[in-house]
């Protein structure tokens, strides 16, 4: 049976070790070569064709984002995961990585105690992913997995999932948006609200799976992006119409009942979904302050993280929409939601934001008695 091929792209022969023992452990995976910088990695990928490259940002004569840029303008598709410092410089480098066409990133272990509790955690981290990312030879066992963020591409042939009816009479108001997403989200997240015309006359609430300092980042990034405000959640915020509120790494966030509507609390609570934040732990803290008064979105994400929220606020009586298959990195979160029977809508990631406000705008106005 055919090996995943990767290449390892690192100035540090230490690290090149490690990620190659840590794949090597696998045998499924085959590193077919290492490279010292950006520069070697655009040659060997040339000679080795991999599958799968894993990149460090931070190299000399050609860093890791400019790799990326020049594989992505040569139409190399393979995936590309970053492998980044855990901190704000690190951050803000892995957000530019994946904006250039990275696919997914790995933060590398940091006071770890040995090295073999550092091949584990990078094992941990990289193995999964890569299995996700690159297709069986097959190409039936992992459905919907593309390759790298681009043009959307047709979905296997198979059974459409089943979409939710909606209920009859008038919609409900929608009070707030609850939105999860994982990998591929940031891009995604960009596109969303970079799509918006205008602040929505309610709050967001945005969990994207992502470490402390990233969701600090990601936030900063996104404000600068759309009309709406965005603000990494600090506890404690009465929510804001046309605001954003990203749940910061490391921490649940979830709603609750307040003066003024809705208020967020954070907590580090046991992971739920092997997540913290969750989406699931968002979403029905929501369903509890709001009910069914709710769109929930679902984006891009490996696993099936929000499939639970999502049953709930559809169970409500709210709204459900996921990003379709064709145009996310991974179709496992909204796959889940989908293939669940939850799903109202199933739209194309450019989709999204006009869905978003329609819905918003057409529950208030059905619920003042001004649609048509």
């Amino acid at each position: 049976m055919a090996r995943i091929r990767v290449l390892v792209v690192d100035d540090s022969v230490v690290v090149r070790r490690l990620v190659t023992d840590a794949l090597s452990s696998d045998p499924a995976i085959d590193v077919v070569g290492v490279a010292a910088n950006g520069q070697i990695a655009l040659s060997k990928v040339e000679q080795l064709a991999p599958d799968l490259v894993t990149m460090d940002i931070e190299m000399p004569i050609m860093n890791g984002i400019e790799a990326v840029r020049a594989l992505r303008k040569a139409g190399h598709r393979m995936p590309i995961i970053m492998f980044s410092t855990l901190t704000e410089r690190g951050a803000v480098a892995t957000l530019d990585a994946l904006a250039a066409g990275a696919t997914d990133y790995v933060t590398k272990p940091a006071n770890v105690g040995s090295v073999q509790q550092s091949l584990a955690q990078v094992a941990g981290e990289l193995i999964p992913r890569i299995k996700a990312f690159v297709p069986k030879p097959t190409g039936s066992d992992l459905p919907g997995l593309r390759s790298a963020p681009g043009p959307a591409r047709p979905a296997p042939e198979r059974a459409k999932p089943r979409l939710r009816p909606r209920p009859e009479g008038l919609r409900r108001p929608i009070r707030a948006v609850v939105l999860g997403s994982s990998t591929g989200g940031p891009e995604a997240l960009s596109r969303v609200l970079k799509s918006l015309a205008a602040p929505l006359p309610v709050p967001i609430v945005v969990v994207q799976h992502m470490p402390p300092v990233f969701t600090r980042q990601l936030a900063a990034r996104l404000d600068r992006l759309g009309p709406s405000s965005v603000v990494e959640a600090a506890g404690g915020e009465d929510l804001q119409p046309g605001t954003v509120y990203i749940a910061p790494g490391d921490f649940h966030l979830e709603l609750t009942r307040s003066a003024s509507g809705a208020r967020t609390h954070l907590s580090q609570g046991p992971p739920v979904n092997f997540c913290r934040p969750a989406v699931d732990v968002m979403i029905k803290s929501a369903v509890g302050v709001y009910g069914g008064d709710l769109l929930a979105v679902v984006l891009t994400g490996m696993g099936s993280d929000g499939k639970v929220g999502c049953e709930e606020v559809a169970t409500a009586g709210g709204t459900v929409i996921v990003q379709d298959e064709p145009t996310s990195v991974v179709w496992g979160m909204p796959g889940a939601v989908a293939g669940a029977g939850l799903a109202h809508a199933i739209l194309p990631i450019d989709e999204v934001a006009a869905a978003i406000t329609r819905t918003v705008t057409s529950a208030e106005l059905s619920a003042t008695g001004d649609a048509r």
